[in-house]
């Protein structure tokens, strides 16, 4: 089992940087892929950026790509993603999410088992 705390929303104008944290608790963390998926106000839910459990392989949504980055620290239990160059179009709910342990990340929502709670990020023009 897997509980993910994600930290670090806010509300940031246009051209900012936001960085956020996913806490994750239980065992073999490192067996888990991780990724970062977003809901805008009205809008289903969309991939934003993925790692893999095994050598730290990044996948990216291309509006994202060459302005965020996701990495993840093994030791801390824990996957970030940091957001540079903001644009209003970033604003959602971001949320972290785990596939079930050694089941590669994937960009469909329907594929993830567990999930934290979201974080707001608000990006104003």
């Amino acid at each position: 089992q897997v509980q993910l705390v994600e930290s670090g929303g806010g509300l940031v104008q246009a051209g900012g940087s936001l960085s956020l944290s996913c806490a994750a608790s239980g065992r073999a963390f490192s067996d888990y892929g991780l990724a970062w998926f977003r809901q805008p106000p009205g809008k289903v839910r969309e991939f934003v950026a993925g790692i893999s459990w095994s050598v730290g392989i990044t996948y990216y949504e291309d509006s994202v790509k060459g302005r965020f980055t996701i990495s993840r620290d093994n030791a801390k239990n824990t996957v970030y993603l940091q957001m540079n160059s903001l644009k209003p179009e970033d604003t959602a709910v971001y949320y972290c999410t785990a596939p079930p342990r050694h089941i590669a990340v994937t960009k469909s929502p329907d594929r993830y088992r567990y999930w934290g709670q979201g974080t707001q990020v608000t990006v104003s023009s």
